[in-house]
Order: C-alpha cells, then sequence, then structure tokens
C-alpha cells in the first residue's frame, strides 16, 4: 500500500506541484487548503505524514501541529517562508521533524520526506527493553548492550540514550533535554554546555556503528539509528 501524504498548503501552484511529484515517486497525497480542512483530512484519512504549511488559514500550521501531537506521532515537515531560527526552533518544539525553508527544490523534498519516513518508527519496546538497531536497552536494570557487549553509561547518558530513543529520531533541543533529564526548564549557556558535554561523552561510547548522535546546527541533537 502507498505510503499517504497529507499536505497543507493553500498556495495551489505549490501543493500541485508537491501533489505531482510525490504520486509520481509513488506517494498517495491528499490535500488541504486550510486548517480546519486539514485537522478533518487527518482525523479521517490518517495519513503517513503531513506536510504542513505555517501560514494556512483559519487554523494556522503551528496550531495544527500542537493539536496533531497530542494524539499521533505521525511525521510532520513544516514548510514555511519564514527563515528565522525562532520559527525553525518553535516548529521543532512543538513536535515537527523537520523543515523546508521556501522556496524549495523538489528534489531537496522528496529526499526529507523519504529521509524522515525512514527514521520515523519509534524503536520496539517490549517491558521494559527498547530494541533499536544494534542497541538493546534493559529500563529497569540501567544495562545498555551494543552489539551484544555491554557499554558502562552514567546515569545522566543513560537517561539521555533513553530520550533519543523514546523520540524515535525526532530532533530534541538543548531546553527540552536540560528538562527531561537534568529536570530543569531553560538553559543558561553554562548548563547548555553541560548537555553537549554528556552528549558528546554519550556519542562516544556508542560509536558510530550504533547509529548517528547527529548534531543539528543551532537547535539541538538527533539520534539517528542506521
Amino acid at each position: 500500500m502507498a505510503t499517504k501524504i497529507l499536505i497543507v498548503e493553500d498556495e495551489k501552484e505549490i501543493s500541485g506541484l508537491l501533489k505531482y511529484n510525490l504520486e509520481a515517486n509513488g506517494y498517495s497525497t491528499t490535500v488541504a487548503y486550510d486548517g480546519e480542512s486539514a485537522l478533518s483530512l487527518f482525523k479521517k484519512s490518517k495519513p503517513d505524514m503531513i506536510l504542513l504549511d505555517l501560514m494556512v488559514p483559519k487554523v494556522d500550521g503551528m496550531e495544527i501541529c500542537k493539536m496533531v501531537r497530542r494524539e499521533s506521532r505521525v511525521p510532520i515537515i513544516i514548510l514555511t517562508a519564514k527563515k528565522s531560527e525562532t520559527d525553525r526552533v518553535l516548529g521543532l518544539e512543538l513536535g515537527a521533524d523537520d523543515y523546508v525553508t521556501k522556496p524549495f527544490s523538489v528534489r531537496e523534498l522528496l529526499a526529507r520526506v523519504k529521509s524522515v519516513l525512514r527514521r520515523s518508527s519509534v524503536p520496539a519496546q517490549t517491558g521494559n527493553r527498547i530494541h533499536a538497531g544494534k542497541l538493546e536497552v534493559d529500563l529497569e536494570k540501567y544495562d545498555v548492550k551494543l552489539n551484544g557487549k555491554a557499554i558502562g553509561l552514567s546515569a545522566k547518558e543513560f537517561s539521555l540514550l533513553k530520550v533519543f530513543l523514546q523520540a524515535g529520531g525526532k530532533v530534541l533541543t538543548r531546553d527540552q533535554l536540560l528538562e527531561t533529564v537534568w529536570g530543569m526548564e531553560r538553559a543558561s549557556e553554562i548548563e547548555s554546555r553541560t548537555v553537549d558535554q554528556h552528549v558528546a561523552r554519550l556519542r562516544g561510547k556508542l560509536g558510530v556503528e550504533s547509529g548517528r548522535l547527529v548534531t543539528v546546527k543551532n537547535i539541538g541533537y538527533k539520534l539517528r539509528l542506521e
């Protein structure tokens, strides 16, 4: 069955271009031209991904993202003409998986769609164990195995790994990591460096073969499992 993508875009020239190219690459598409229609189609068609323009009428893209995230982890790629870092970070903090700035090339967009779909499945969790790629994590015993061999993590490193795994490949900002792992609401410069240092140590212990703990410039980190 073809992957279903909901396109939320009020500019018909852009939505038509997206629909044509996505369907030419084997995807099934539905188009919504405003926020109310988008939310209705989301509930009816249960898409596998949403391409979401921020500036749509009736209900804006940020609010749509927030409402969808209350009940679903469906991958969301934001389409935006806004280039400020604040807008990008806000979209990611509300639960979007990626963003593409207008104007964009169709080739780039298709690559982003493929990449987000590939990493969007949440690692399998059975009871207190998470299996993801070459990693096996026991949440109760605080054990981590890579290729069947135990690796030693500190309590904070273990908490970071757990958060990254449960995020399913989504980008996590430093503020999100600081709040979840350290219990602080907002990162100062010193606290941001603490997050960076712990992530660097975790990356060193995991190595490149277990996955890639990727730095997303000016935003945060994501764990991309191979």
